[in-house]
């Protein structure tokens, strides 16, 4: 469906071209979000920062979310948590995880640029592609306490129940495709590597 991040990137560009020359504010999900959100902010004469969010992982399944945390650490757990064995003692210590996590980034990133103000801006939060929407669910919810004027949630892919969920914390969805069968992101992408944090370090002091 899309070649790389950067294919998605310039189609995602075209659903967001009103927002060209307004100084949007584009947030990333790191990492896998970031060279896809340096694209969308040069193309729209924007600003790119980084939202820092974590999933939290199910009991025995790493790469599936039950929930999400923000920066604030407020956390989202989904309603069929409890199905994969997670209770809330094991909700609350892997919080904990993940919060330490968001804490290494934040003294990582900072130093490179401290973060943006999102207040009475456009603010775009970006990621490579939702699946359960968990973390941009933190993310929105975390943002929109901020008070921007118009938050938006930009993504090239993402099933539809999902999309549903994510639009009602935001003012605006940009979306590429909505494929009914859906597993993972990267089926959709053909060439889909990993984000290391020195391209992160890179995109973010090249801004």
């Amino acid at each position: 469906m899309f070649l790389d991040r950067t294919d998605a990137a310039h189609r995602l560009v075209t659903r967001l071209i009103a927002y060209k020359g307004r100084n949007p504010l584009v947030l990333a999900i790191p990492r896998g979000a970031v060279p896809i959100a340096k694209i969308i902010a040069d193309a729209l004469a924007g600003e790119l920062d980084v939202v820092l969010v974590r999933k939290l992982r199910a009991p025995n399944q790493p790469e599936l979310a039950i929930g999400s945390v923000n920066e604030s650490g407020w956390t989202f757990a989904a309603d069929f948590a409890k199905f994969y064995g997670a209770d809330s003692k094991y909700i609350d210590a892997e919080k904990q995880v993940q919060i330490e996590t968001i804490r290494q980034r934040r003294a990582q990133y900072t130093p490179i640029r401290p973060p943006i103000n999102p207040a009475g801006r456009i603010v775009i939060v970006v990621d490579d592609g939702l699946a359960t929407g968990a973390t941009m669910i933190a993310a929105l919810h975390g943002l929109r306490t901020a008070k921007p004027a118009w938050l938006i949630c930009a993504v090239p892919v993402s099933p539809p129940d999902t999309l549903v969920k994510v639009a009602e914390l935001a003012d605006e969805v940009a979306c590429i495709e909505t494929p009914q069968i859906f597993q993972a992101v990267g089926q959709f992408y053909r060439n889909f590597p990993q984000v290391c944090d020195e391209e992160v370090y890179e995109l973010l002091k090249s801004n």
